[in-house]
């Protein structure tokens, strides 16, 4: 796999090397161009990439000349939006793979093998087809479409999207001092954490992460583009490296588990048996601690390393902090209950004569 990646993009730094400086490949030869957006998590673009391009790659050589975007990479996404934008391209057919041979935009690993052999015969035959009409694509392309966001200063990264990023630190802060103060109070087995929160808060708040996580792992799984709003990039963010833990497992996919897991405490504590109660209340708690730290985690790499923020991510980590904070006095009266009893029921030692 990886090094069948290689030779793609080996094929197209030289297609770009060919043509860089005369914008044709030889001199009076008809040449295709096209552009192809993909992400390294997305199985059907590896299918594309893997099994249908080398061939057409290998039959046409210098004939055909296809530019690969990133869509994970911050320059790659603005490029795959500003595509969108300018082919118009439907919501339901925003997603990768995704083609772009002269006005002909391609999506889907079924579309491109059909169609595009014979867009390129029709297009060498006609004279050949110049770039698409991409604003920002000849830029990319005189860099080769190598885009290291390690190179990327700080702000630049942060300034990507700043509003939005601004409201996912202003997020990351309240967790972050969230988890402090609920942690100094455990420790300190202080009454301040015991904030009185309705007992029916858990639950609703449970369905809702289910929801969110369930629509994120929709977006996660099919490829398809999000619904974000007025604020925030959720598909950089859904189509970057950071959407699946290990590269494998979707985080809304872990998001669904997790908010089951806290939905199912909560009901064995209300509905199990009353000696298991307390323990429940404990478990809740470290279920929602969890998820909090891990959403921390995740909140952080938005701004500071996608350099975009998903609003449905940060919802999700709002619904765990407050969970974090729901779950605190139940846990932290049953620690204390527990505590209690050990001190009223004295270890016996005893001793062989």
């Amino acid at each position: 796999m990886v090094r069948t990646l290689q030779l793609l993009m080996v094929w197209t730094i030289l297609g770009i090397a060919i043509i860089a400086p005369t914008g044709l490949a030889r001199a009076g030869e008809p040449v295709v161009y096209g552009v192809m957006f993909y992400s390294p998590t997305c199985g059907h673009c590896h299918k594309v990439m893997e099994e249908d391009l080398p061939p057409l790659l290998d039959h046409y050589g210098s004939k055909f000349v296809l530019f690969t975007v990133d869509v994970s990479s911050l320059e790659g996404n603005t490029l795959f939006r500003q595509a969108i934008e300018r082919y118009q391209v439907q919501p339901e057919r925003r997603g990768v793979p995704m083609v772009i041979v002269g006005d002909t935009v391609l999506v889907g690993s079924f579309e491109i093998p059909q169609q595009l052999p014979g867009i390129i015969a029709a297009g060498l035959a006609a004279g050949g087809i110049a770039w698409p009409d991409i604003p920002g694509l000849q830029e990319s392309i005189s860099q080769f479409g190598v885009i290291d966001e390690g190179e990327q200063g700080f702000w630049e990264t942060f300034n990507q999207d700043r509003t939005a990023n601004i409201l996912a630190v202003t997020v990351l802060a309240g967790m972050f001092l969230s988890v402090i103060w609920i942690g100094y109070t455990f420790v300190k087995s202080s009454p301040v954490a015991s904030v009185s929160w309705p007992d029916w808060i858990i639950p609703v708040l449970s369905v809702i992460g289910l929801s969110v996580a369930a629509y994120l792992s929709y977006i996660e799984i099919t490829q398809t583009e999000a619904i974000c709003g007025p604020v925030g990039n959720c598909n950089a963010v859904q189509s970057s490296p950071y959407a699946r833990l290990f590269g494998l497992i979707p985080i809304g996919v872990l998001g669904l588990i997790g908010y089951l897991a806290i939905l199912g405490t909560w009901l064995f504590r209300s509905l199990g048996p009353q000696e298991r109660r307390r323990s429940a209340d404990i478990l809740t708690w470290g279920l929602a601690l969890a998820g909090t730290l891990f959403s921390i985690y995740l909140t952080f790499l938005e701004p500071f390393v996608i350099g975009a923020t998903c609003i449905w991510c940060i919802t999700s980590a709002v619904i765990l902090t407050m969970l974090l904070w729901a779950s605190s006095a139940p846990a932290l009266s049953s620690l204390r209950i527990k505590a209690n009893r050990r001190k009223s029921f004295p270890t016996i030692s005893r001793k062989k004569v």
